[in-house]
């Protein structure tokens, strides 16, 4: 249960960037550098958990803030800019994983004495790759990101009832190829 301070705060940031969004709207250059400001590194983390690279993650948040600020017009004045903002992400993302190659392996980096943590990270990532693009999507979203499961699904442009079906399948699929992995390693 949220307490008053909480709810307090969120409707605070929430004010905060709506007389953002209407300043921006209008061209104020200070009002967009504040938007960009406040949700460029989780854009880039999301867009990063996606795509697995940095570089293309770091493109793909640039063009989505200037698809969004092009494309101000079309949101909603009810709606929150953030959610806007990721849905565009989102989709680039899925964009660049359609127009790809098929993958190959993800090439193991760091050897001997590594970090666990890194390793650990580096396995994950491995895995996550083995996912179809939806699913790993779905699964970086809430579990990694921590959206909810409405943001999720209003992100990707799907009902509740897929993400939830997703998830499911996400979280099964994921442990599965884990456990493979790390009984194999034993």
């Amino acid at each position: 249960m949220m307490d008053d301070t909480a709810v307090l705060g969120r409707a605070e940031l929430a004010a905060e960037e709506s007389a953002w969004l209407s300043r921006a709207r209008l061209g104020d250059v200070a009002a967009i550098d504040a938007l960009v400001s406040k949700h460029r590194m989780r854009l880039i983390r999301v867009a990063a958990n996606i795509l697995r690279d940095r570089n293309e993650a770091e493109d793909v948040a640039q063009e989505a803030f200037l698809k969004a600020f092009r494309e101000l017009g079309k949101l909603r004045e009810d709606k929150a800019f953030s959610g806007f903002l990721y849905r565009i992400c989102v989709r680039l993302c899925m964009d660049r994983l359609r127009s790809r190659k098929p993958e190959g392996e993800v090439q193991e980096r760091g050897e001997g004495g590594t970090d666990i943590r890194v390793e650990t990270k580096i396995l994950v990532e491995k895995l996550l790759a083995e996912l179809s693009p939806e699913l790993r999507m779905t699964l970086v979203l809430r579990e990694m990101e921590q959206f909810s499961y409405e943001e999720v699904a209003d992100y990707m442009g799907v009902p509740v009832g897929t993400v939830r079906s997703r998830l499911h399948t996400a979280r099964e699929r994921f442990r599965a190829i884990w456990i493979a992995a790390t009984e194999g390693a034993r």
